[in-house]
């Protein structure tokens, strides 16, 4: 058995006793059948293919390229195989391995995104990702891509090893932070009851993912109410500038999928942390800020937070008619100050107030002297500016269900309907059941169940638009409904004003039909009774 190397690059066959595995070897999963398949391919033909081998400082050679053709070479009980041997630096093996490696088709995207990571970390030769992708025949934003991979958390690694995710899922869950793949990873799946009592696990699609990440993580930096250049907000956190968890930060990583919507944040833990940080700044250099909250409720003893009833917004827009000029939004007084959102949404964002309870314009007094005329005629016109703004609100509700898609199966919408139904007031049930042509009168729960009923026969495109309908009021008794309302209108493509215009037609061709003089009825002439 020879095992001397005479020339510094020479072909020969050696025995499989003399030659080992490389430790650097970016494959690490070899599939049974496949090595099988290869195995009696070599009982017939042999190894066509020389292993690329570099001799060991002891006896024997270390295999830079053709780990496969080894192990099959083993199971088909063979001697010797065919090898080149080559005299290569450690750099050199692992710069030749890895191209040698990475080049095959069927290797695993983990696989090579170590392998890239590897190359990219070799100190001499230095390589850059413009470099790997020429040498391996890709894009550079393949390999950053790839290479991007190595971020991910273990049981995501796991999961992509055991193809219980594809490769789309596991590039977007390695551009989340390692606390935001946890949860990003359970939303890759659905639970589908089939027959029997355990449901089965379904791998949903990639744009799925792509969705629960843009509505559950990412956040828009424009909107960002602190100074996003300030390393020192955050000292550990650095600026958002230079961050690489940054969409806008590398768009070789980010250009195709989560970088759509411009530069975001995906680690909402951080940019929590730094509107925090904005906020505390904020307060202790302007102590006499107020602090208000967004949402409507009552202020809790001690805290300095304003709730929403207790103080009047004052707009930054202009007025579009003399209409809105009247109204106190429009208008500052000598009470009008700065505050700040310390609550709800929005959060770390200025705005000018009036929280002065007696201010005469925004808490106007009734005087006691006013014509009930007038004052009936201005509660009548704020009536039906609110039943405008209702109608339009229902139409807008209408319009955004009339535009969402069928994607969950009949039983998964009726129960995520039965569980939002029980959370609302019977007020916004009888107005979903409305919207759906159910009228009944409000006696122990009559039209919960009539609507429930309705629900159970209906098919999945109605039990959609049910459930959109159902969060939107929802979260319109915990929010600002208008802002809900909008928000949701903005997601389906719904023209708010096109709905409000039309709506307003309508009153006004009601309110002129009023005005008008109705016939008067001619008298029935009276029959005499015959006797």
């Amino acid at each position: 058995m020879e095992t001397q190397v005479i020339n510094a690059t020479e072909y020969r066959n050696v025995s499989l006793a003399v030659l080992s595995e490389s430790k650097t070897n970016p494959r690490r999963t070899f599939e049974e059948t496949a090595l099988k398949e290869l195995a009696e391919s070599i009982r017939s033909q042999g190894v066509l293919s020389p292993l690329l081998v570099r001799p060991l400082t002891e006896n024997g050679f270390e295999i830079i390229a053709g780990a496969r053709r080894y192990r099959a070479a083993q199971i088909a009980e063979q001697f010797s195989v065919p090898v080149r041997i080559v005299h290569l630096s450690d750099a050199a093996a692992l710069e030749a391995q890895l191209v040698e490696n990475l080049i095959r088709s069927e290797i695993h995207p983990m696989e090579e995104a170590q392998g890239f990571r590897a190359l990219l970390d070799l100190e001499d030769p230095k390589y850059s990702i413009e470099q790997i992708a020429a040498k391996v025949g890709k894009t550079p934003a393949f390999v950053a891509q790839r290479l991007k991979l190595s971020d991910l958390a273990p049981a995501a690694v796991e999961a992509f090893y055991a193809d219980s995710i594809g490769v789309g899922h596991a590039l977007l869950l390695a551009k989340l932070s390692a606390d935001q793949q946890e949860q990003a990873l359970k939303a890759c799946f659905k639970e589908v009851y089939a027959n029997g009592d355990k449901p089965a696990r379904l791998l949903l699609p990639v744009r799925n993912l792509q969705f629960w990440i843009a509505t559950n993580v990412l956040l828009i930096l424009k909107d960002a109410p602190f100074n996003k250049r300030d390393a020192q907000l955050v000292p550990t956190a650095g600026s958002c500038a230079d961050c690489p968890k940054r969409t806008g930060h590398n768009k070789l990583l980010f250009g195709d999928d989560l970088g759509k919507q411009g530069d975001q944040c995906t680690d909402p833990t951080c940019y929590q942390a730094k509107v925090d940080a904005h906020v505390a700044r904020t307060i202790a250099a302007k102590p006499e800020l107020v602090q208000i909250s967004t949402a409507y409720g009552v202020q809790s003893e001690g805290s300095p937070v304003l709730p929403r009833n207790k103080y009047t917004a004052i707009r930054d827009d202009r007025p579009k008619s003399k209409d809105d000029a009247k109204r106190p939004e429009f208008k500052e007084c000598k009470f009008t100050t700065e505050a700040i959102i310390t609550e709800g949404s929005d959060v770390g964002t200025i705005h000018k107030v009036c929280a002065n309870s007696t201010c005469p314009v925004h808490h106007p007094k009734q005087t006691s002297n006013r014509d009930d005329a007038q004052r009936k005629a201005e509660q009548e016109k704020q009536r039906r500016d609110q039943a405008i703004a209702n109608a339009t609100g229902l139409r807008v509700l209408s319009a955004i269900a009339a535009a969402v898609p069928v994607r969950l199966l009949k039983r998964d919408l009726f129960f995520v309907l039965e569980k939002l139904v029980t959370v609302l007031d019977e007020s916004r049930i009888e107005t979903l059941a409305r919207q759906h042509g159910i009228r009944q009168k409000r006696d122990e729960g009559g039209i919960t169940k009539t609507l429930l009923a309705f629900m159970r026969r209906a098919d999945e495109g109605t039990l959609s638009r049910l459930m959109v309908e159902a969060t939107i009021l929802l979260a319109a008794s915990r929010q600002n409904g208008t802002t809900v309302l909008k928000d949701a209108a903005t997601l389906y493509r719904v023209n708010t004003e096109a709905i409000g215009q039309k709506v307003k037609q309508e009153f006004a061709a009601k309110a002129k039909a009023k005005k008008e003089p109705k016939p008067e009825a001619k008298p029935v002439a009276k029959t005499k009774k015959v006797a």
